[in-house]
C-alpha cells in the first residue's frame, strides 16, 4: 500500500476510536515527516502516580508538545503550548496556556487559541507591541500579538501547497484572552509544503520586527513595522548549513554581547538527525543586520546531545537574560510513552550563555545551558554538602527508601577519570550516567532504565563531547519521577533522557575503577512544585 494511503488509512482508523474526540478536526501536520507510532493505551491510574513529573510542567490531561509564545509580562510568565485538549496523542493543534512567577509554580489556564476556519493553530510566538506600531492597543494598553502557523487540514488532504500560513491574534488583557485579526493570514504561503512556526522580536536599529520562520530545509527572514505586513528580507540554510535528516523547525534568533561585541545565535530545530536519533536543537553562531544572518561556521552544534529536548525557544520580553525550555520528548516515541491521562511535559527552564572556547585549531563559540536559579527554591536541606573528599577506591552510596526523585545532585571530581552515578532499585532497573576520559565524552545510558517495550530506540546509551579543557570536572543533575537533566561543565556539555522505571530508584551509587576523587558533592530532594 503506497505510504500516503496507508497514513490516511491509519489516522481514519483513529478518527473512529475513542483517542480522537473530534476527528473532522483532526489536523495532518507533519505525518508525512515524521514517524508516528500507534498509540498505545496503559493505565493512568498507575502511571499517572508514577511518571507524573513533581518539578516539570505537564498539561492537565491531553497532549503536549512545542512550547509556545513564551513571553514575561508584568511579573508573570506566560507559556503557551501545542495542545491536544481531547487526547493524549498528537491531534487538532491548540494553544495550551499556564503561567508562573517563577518559571517553576505553574498555574493552569484556559486554552488561548482554538482551531477556526484557516485551520489548526500551530507553532508560533508572542511580542508586547509597547509602542503600538501595529495600532492594537487601546489607550495605555499595549496590545500582546500572537503570532502562529494556521494549518488547514483539508488543504493538506486534498494535496495543496497552501495549506500553512501565519496568522494574529490580539490579548489587551496581558495574555489571558485573544481576538484573531481580522485580516488573517497576514504572511500567505509562497505556496510551500512547509511554511511554518514564526519566532518574532523587535530590531531597535531598524525600527522593525524581524521573524524567523522555518521553510523545508532553510530559514527566512521577514520584516515588518507594524505587526500585519510582513517583507521576506532574505534566507539561509540548505544542503550545506547544519543537519538536514528531517525538516527545519521552530527557529529562534537570540544575540548575546561577548567582549564588546554583539553575537547571534540562530536556534533551529530538526527532526529526525538528533545525535540521539529523533528529534534535536541545533545552533549556529554568526551576525546579523536585519537583513541577513551569516554564520560564523555552518556546521551545526548541538543545545542538548540527550534524546528528550525538542522544539526548544526562549520567552521574549526578559530583557538581557536569555531563557530556553523545550518539549521534553521525542518525535521518535512521544505518543507511545507509557502515560494516558496526558503526555509529554517541558524541560526545565535553563539559562543561556555565549562562550568562547579556544583549541589548538581555532575559536570557538559554544552555548552553555544551566537550569534557572530558582530551582534552588525546591531545594531540602539534607546536610549534603561535604568539604572532605570523597575517594571512590570504594562506592560512595545514597540511599532513601521513599525514592530519589526528584531531587538535585551536584558533584565536582578533581581530575576528569572515568566514573558512574548508578540509580537503581529493588528490580535491578538501572539509569547510569558518567564520564569516560578515553572517549571525553558523557553519557546517560537507559538500556536497563525500566520500560521500554513501547519503541526499539528508546533503550539505549547516549553520549555527548566534553568541550572544558580543566583537570576537572562538575556535574549538576536534575532528577524527577521520570526525567533526568544533565548540566556538565557550567552547562556546556548538556543531555536531557526520559526513563520509565517500574519503581521508583531508591539508591544512588557513584563508583569508579581509576583513583578518581570527589571533592564536592551535594544531593538535596526537591518539593513538589505542584
Amino acid at each position: 500500500m503506497p505510504i500516503r494511503r496507508f497514513l490516511i488509512a491509519t489516522l481514519l482508523l483513529l478518527s473512529s476510536s475513542h483517542l480522537i474526540a473530534q476527528p473532522k478536526k483532526f489536523s495532518l501536520k507533519g505525518l508525512f515527516h515524521r514517524t508516528h507510532p500507534k498509540p498505545t493505551i496503559i493505565s493512568s491510574v498507575k502511571t499517572d502516580k508514577l511518571y507524573r513529573p513533581s518539578v516539570h510542567f505537564t498539561p492537565k490531561a491531553g497532549w503536549m508538545n512545542d512550547p509556545n509564545g513564551m513571553i514575561y509580562v508584568k511579573g508573570i510568565y506566560h507559556l503557551y503550548y501545542q495542545h491536544n485538549p481531547n487526547a493524549s496523542v498528537w491531534g487538532p493543534m491548540h494553544w495550551g496556556h499556564a503561567t508562573s512567577k517563577d518559571l517553576i509554580h505553574w498555574k493552569h489556564k484556559k486554552i488561548a487559541l482554538y482551531p477556526n476556519a484557516l485551520g489548526t493553530i500551530f507553532s508560533g510566538s508572542a511580542v508586547i507591541d509597547s509602542n503600538n506600531t501595529s495600532g492594537f492597543g487601546r489607550g495605555r494598553r499595549a496590545p500582546l500579538v500572537a503570532i502562529y502557523t494556521q494549518h488547514s487540514m483539508e488543504g493538506e488532504k486534498a494535496g495543496r501547497d497552501d495549506f500553512q500560513n501565519q496568522s494574529i491574534s490580539i490579548s489587551l488583557n496581558a495574555g489571558k484572552t485573544f481576538k484573531t485579526y481580522r485580516g488573517n493570514p497576514v504572511i500567505k504561503t509562497p505556496h510551500l509544503r512547509d511554511f511554518r512556526d514564526p519566532k518574532v522580536f523587535w530590531y531597535e536599529p531598524t525600527s522593525k520586527w524581524i521573524m524567523t520562520l522555518a521553510v523545508g530545509d532553510h530559514i527566512e527572514f521577514y520584516s515588518s513595522p507594524n505587526l500585519r505586513d510582513w517583507k521576506k528580507e532574505s534566507d539561509i540554510g540548505g544542503p550545506s548549513m547544519g543537519v538536514h535528516d528531517g525538516n527545519w523547525e521552530c527557529p529562534d534568533l537570540i544575540s548575546f554581547d561577548l567582549a564588546g561585541k554583539k553575537h547571534w545565535v540562530l536556534i533551529v530545530n530538526v527532526n529526525p538527525g538528533a545525535p540521539a536519533k529523533g528529534s534535536g536543537t541545533q545552533y549556529f553562531v554568526g551576525d546579523f543586520d536585519g537583513h541577513y544572518f551569516t554564520p560564523y561556521d555552518r556546521a551545526a552544534k548541538w543545545l542538548d546531545y540527550g534524546a528528550d529536548n525538542y522544539a526548544g525557544v526562549t520567552w521574549n520580553n526578559t530583557g538581557d537574560k536569555k531563557i530556553l525550555a523545550g518539549w521534553m520528548s521525542n518525535w521518535l516515541y512521544a505518543q507511545v510513552v507509557p502515560t494516558q491521562k496526558w503526555r509529554s511535559g517541558l524541560t526545565i527552564p535553563r539559562n543561556l550563555s555565549l562562550t568562547k572556547t579556544a583549541d589548538t585549531t581555532k575559536d570557538e563559540f559554544l552555548v552553555a545551558s544551566t537550569p534557572i536559579e530558582r530551582v534552588e527554591k525546591l531545594e531540602k536541606w539534607w546536610g549534603s554538602e561535604r568539604e572532605k573528599k570523597i575517594k571512590l577506591s570504594k562506592p560512595f552510596i545514597i540511599k532513601r527508601k521513599q525514592g530519589i526523585a526528584p531531587s538535585r545532585l551536584q558533584l565536582h571530581v578533581d581530575t576528569a577519570n572515568s566514573f558512574e552515578i548508578v540509580l537503581s532499585n529493588a528490580n535491578k532497573e538501572q539509569l547510569v550516567i558518567g564520564y569516560d576520559h578515553l572517549s571525553k565524552q558523557y553519557f546517560i545510558d537507559r538500556t536497563k532504565a525500566g520500560v521500554s517495550v513501547f519503541h526499539p530506540d528508546f533503550a539505549a546509551k547516549h553520549t555527548a563531547p566534553r568541550f572544558a579543557n580543566t583537570k576537572g570536572l562538575d556535574m549538576d543533575i536534575i532528577l524527577d519521577k521520570a526525567s533526568i537533566e544533565l548540566f556538565a561543565d557550567a552547562g556546556l556539555s548538556v543531555m536531557t533522557e526520559l526513563y520509565f522505571s517500574k519503581k521508583p530508584y531508591t539508591t544512588i551509587e557513584i563508583r569508579s575503577t581509576t583513583r578518581t576523587v570527589v571533592s564536592k558533592l551535594a544531593f538535596h530532594p526537591l518539593k513538589s512544585a505542584w
